[in-house]
């Protein structure tokens, strides 16, 4: 097997082997998408799994290993003359031949193919064309961050500046929006709305995922859902609460003390500063009346506890099996067996939401306070 990681900028431990072992055992998920599959290394190794390590590709799309099912996914930092700025897409494929066809058409587009992160120049449009000519889902990623993101950097006011509306599938929000924030912009009414994160380390995989009614996980399943067909759909977003996010809030970009957009900052002086997602959305607001959606569950990843360190975790997992289930299922009571009762109420606290959150901005996490 190769070792190599997945993502230039994620963790060594972040291997293709590694993230299927990590959603399958440890978060107990059907879906997960990698999205460096453009990458010849990690078609090499998926080619090795599929050989050799027992994974199987479906027929009706994605690769499944133990019980998670691997959809593969690109993502693509577009420089695209009518952006103001590079936006962020995701490009998913059904299968691994119709990945590799997209690799050969990509590598003439970019300066190295064999990197995770990719500088896409060409416009935006032509890679939409491109992904739905594979069959592919193209979906835009955490569309408010104020870096490389449609409504962050690329557009004025419209994402139809830059990207065809008819072939998108679906929206990401990011970790600093959520579904009642993105829903004050009327043109993001007809899309599913997804709440994914971009993991660079194993521990950050399943921080923000949905619950998704189809019969079995696959790629055209999770095709229907997007768009409602055949009583597939998304049923539940589970995401972090907003003030997480590193961009929920404008901030000094010297000393990330909160600060108006265009003020200089009271405490350091300086007029640079980051525009949070928050203020944003708000210029950008003009809906009145608003669609019907899954709901959306705050949840705060275990690792964002003060008090639990790698060890603690480790045995939670051994007796409750998934980090979902101890998120959202097991009770306090089974809690106190395994861990102290300190430990047991954060956890209980921070799914019935009993905690204080302190909010992130200019690149910053925000941060939990336990009552």
């Amino acid at each position: 097997m190769f070792d190599k990681p997945v993502k230039i900028t994620g963790a060594k431990s972040l291997t293709l082997s590694n993230i299927l072992l990590e959603a399958s055992r440890n978060k107990g998920m059907d879906l997960v998408g990698v999205i460096d599959s453009h990458v010849p290394a990690v078609q090499m190794e998926l080619r090795e799994l599929l050989t050799n390590q027992g994974a199987r590709e479906l027929a009706n799309g994605g690769i499944q290993y133990e019980r998670t099912t691997l959809i593969l996914g690109s993502e693509i930092e577009v420089y695209d003359s009518l952006c103001q700025g590079p936006i962020h897409v995701l490009c998913f494929l059904p299968d691994l031949k119709s990945m590799e066809e997209f690799t050969q058409w990509l590598k003439r587009r970019v300066t190295n193919i064999h990197l995770s992160s990719q500088r896409y120049y060409g416009t935006a449009r032509q890679l939409q064309y491109k992904v739905k000519e594979l069959s592919g889902l193209f979906i835009p990623a955490h569309v408010f961050t104020p870096f490389k993101s449609v409504y962050g950097k690329g557009v004025k006011r419209s994402l139809t500046e830059v990207l065809d509306p008819a072939l998108i599938d679906a929206i990401e929000l990011g970790l600093s929006a959520d579904t009642a924030m993105a829903d004050q912009i009327s043109e993001l009414h007809r899309y599913t709305f997804l709440t994914n994160s971009d993991a660079h380390s194993l521990a950050k995989i399943g921080r923000e995922y949905q619950k998704i009614h189809m019969e079995m996980p696959s790629f055209q399943e999770l095709k229907s859902a997007l768009h409602n067909l055949e009583g597939r759909k998304i049923e539940a977003n589970y995401g972090m609460n907003p003030l997480l996010g590193k961009y929920h809030k404008t901030v000094c970009a010297e000393c990330f003390q909160p600060v108006k957009a265009g003020d200089t900052c009271r405490k350091c002086s300086s007029n640079k500063w980051v525009k949070g997602v928050a203020d944003r959305i708000n210029e950008l607001a003009d809906a009145n009346v608003f669609p019907s959606r899954p709901p959306y569950i705050y949840q705060v990843p275990l690792e964002y506890l003060p008090t639990l360190g790698p060890k603690t975790l480790e045995k939670l997992l051994n007796v409750f099996g998934t980090e979902m289930d101890i998120l959202h299922h097991t009770t306090e009571k089974a809690l106190k067996e395994v861990v102290s009762e300190k430990l047991a109420k954060a956890i209980v606290s921070m799914r019935e939401g009993r905690i204080r959150v302190v909010a992130g901005g200019g690149g910053k996490y925000g941060k939990v306070e336990l009552p």
